[in-house]
């Protein structure tokens, strides 16, 4: 699978539906055999409703003034997934292995919790990794914080940073996002009736017309020019049209936002797509704008 990167001022994504995996035990967990040098936290309470939690991926070293720092958030259709789904947890070593600190909450799943549940407690994590006694504990850098996620953790991470709820991100990655839950969204490309009631389940509505929660779901209407740069990384026969990313691209673009889109050939899906010569660029994007992010004073 060959990835083909075009540098472009905006972007826009997909979704996925996942499965669900047990989490791990908590507690310190024993490196990997595929990343011997990362170190697991798993099950750590981040303060999140219904007893939800978030799993750590820390690098090998912690450089002098912390480890930049990725919060990592699954997919599954808003419904379903885990952090501890083997993609997830893979990903999450991954990313440690290239030096970041990696936090991989859980959030609350529709259709028992619909929007802006998940958002709230993607939020709630965000701030509880930039206490200083988790800065302490896991020797990462808050004030270089990025966003990584794949379809519907894509569209939550997104929406994170176009919001300007207080997450504060300085980068996100998102894979297969879907970018514009409106009626007028489902008209770019040819999005699937049953991925629509998959979106109507999560925002809590009967039918799109009269959902007002599908536009402030929808990152496509949050961009403004204090948007951080994103990365979007979606196939061109994804079931996600290829055209939302397409479309939130020139909308960035437009916004004066530091975007770059990825067209990845054939169909795969979010994590899917990921082969070494994407997971190697993410990498070197990440370290790129993290490296350019702005520190505040009191973090050295």
């Amino acid at each position: 699978m060959r990835a083909r990167r075009i540098a472009i001022t905006s972007l826009a994504l997909l979704l996925l539906a996942g499965c669900t995996a047990a989490p791990g035990a908590a507690g310190v967990v024993p490196p990997s055999d595929d990343y011997p040098g990362v170190r697991f936290v798993d099950d750590v309470d981040f303060g999140g409703p219904d007893g939800i939690r978030l799993d750590v991926c820390l690098p090998e070293s912690t450089p002098a003034g912390g480890s930049p720092t990725v919060l990592a958030v699954h997919g599954g259709g808003w419904r379903e997934g885990d952090k501890g789904q083997p993609l997830w947890r893979d990903s999450c070593a991954w990313l440690a292995s290239e030096g970041f600190a990696v936090f991989q909450p859980n959030y609350r799943l529709a259709p028992e919790h619909v929007f802006p549940a998940a958002l709230e407690d993607l939020e709630t994590a965000a701030h509880w990794l930039r206490q200083p006694r988790q800065v302490e504990r896991f020797g990462h850098d808050p004030s270089r914080l990025a966003g990584f996620g794949d379809s519907a953790g894509g569209n939550l991470v997104a929406l994170l940073a176009t919001r300007g709820t207080g997450a504060g991100l300085d980068a996100v990655v998102e894979l297969s996002a879907p970018i514009d839950l409106t009626a007028a969204g489902a008209l770019l490309g040819d999005l699937g009736e049953g991925f629509q009631q998959v979106q109507l389940d999560y925002l809590g509505c009967a039918d799109s017309p009269g959902c007002a929660a599908a536009t402030e779901a929808s990152p496509m209407h949050h961009v403004d020019a204090g948007d951080p740069p994103f990365l979007i990384v979606h196939s061109l026969g994804d079931f996600i049209p290829f055209e939302q990313a397409e479309a939130f691209a020139l909308r960035l673009g437009e916004a004066g936002v530091d975007a770059e889109l990825v067209p990845v050939e054939g169909s795969e899906h979010a994590l899917g797509m990921l082969d070494g010569d994407l997971r190697e660029r993410i990498a070197i994007w990440l370290r790129e704008r993290l490296a350019d992010a702005e520190r505040p004073a009191d973090q050295g």
